[in-house]
């Protein structure tokens, strides 16, 4: 058997561990990937009481937490959401032994503006500005910190989800109806249908259309216009133009071959 050289096996063991920090890396990479994606700006429907609080409100990753202090948050600030309440997370803050969950923005500052986790980023791999909040029926925000055992390891978006379940229901189908039965009669009416109309926002088109294929912008007289473009030629298309957050015009065509297009007219209110 050829003897292998002090100086090659040298290169081959940094070579290895090179790769091994680069598998690493990755790893951590992907995983908050995956944290961002799957609980950035989800909605959760409340499963017990949530208070407003200073300081995170502490929770176990086994599913426990001391529901005295949460009381006494609640006493002392008020709550954050009922039984039943639709809330949003619009933060997350990734650390070595603990995820911090911000709702609806986290406790406002009582002599108004954003509250103070508003202001921070989501870590791990980069900074990352919280979502702004949305629609949701909850009375304020607050924050979680779910402790882990040790270090975080590699948790997914599904198991935080599965931890907090006593707490926040994550289903997307009783959360999304929950988020329906808040919003004007027009409005769910067209998210039922499945048609978009003027006056509503990028979250409603979603819940009706799903993504667009395609966006653009363009600024006019100072105001910026955003197309959202649903369908594929040849076939029916659909643009839904926002200015600012909300929609304030539909336009159906119809896209034939070699892009003739002819308008078919807006769609039935």
């Amino acid at each position: 058997m050829a003897q292998i050289s002090p100086r090659v096996l040298a290169l081959l063991v940094a070579a290895s561990v090179a790769s091994l920090h680069a598998d690493t890396k990755k790893s951590v990479e992907d995983q908050r990937v995956d944290l961002i994606r799957g609980l950035l700006s989800e909605y959760a429907t409340v499963k017990a009481p949530l208070p407003q609080s200073k300081k995170p409100l502490e929770f176990n990753s086994d599913g426990t937490y001391d529901r005295s202090k949460w009381d006494a948050a609640g006493k002392e600030f008020g709550p954050a959401a009922r039984v039943g309440d639709l809330i949003q997370v619009t933060g997350i803050d990734i650390q070595k032994e603990r995820l911090i969950l911000i709702l609806n923005g986290g406790m406002k500052n009582p002599k108004g503006g954003g509250g103070f986790w508003s202001h921070v980023d989501v870590s791990v791999g980069g900074p990352m500005q919280p979502v702004k909040q949305q629609n949701t029926n909850a009375p304020a925000g607050t924050t979680m910190a779910i402790l882990f055992k040790g270090a975080i390891g590699d948790v997914t978006a599904a198991d935080i989800k599965t931890m907090v379940k006593t707490v926040l229901d994550f289903d997307k189908q009783s959360a999304t109806q929950n988020y329906i039965d808040t919003v004007p009669p027009e409005i769910k009416k067209a998210i039922v249908d499945k048609k978009p109309i003027e006056g509503m926002d990028r979250d409603q088109i979603l819940l009706a259309l799903g993504r667009p294929i395609r966006k653009s912008r363009e600024t006019k007289d100072g105001v910026e216009f955003e197309d959202w473009i649903y369908g594929i030629p040849p076939g029916r298309m659909t643009f839904v133009t926002f200015a600012g957050p909300k929609v304030v015009r539909i336009k159906e065509t119809y896209a034939g071959l070699g892009g003739t297009i002819a308008e078919t007219g807006a769609p039935p209110q």
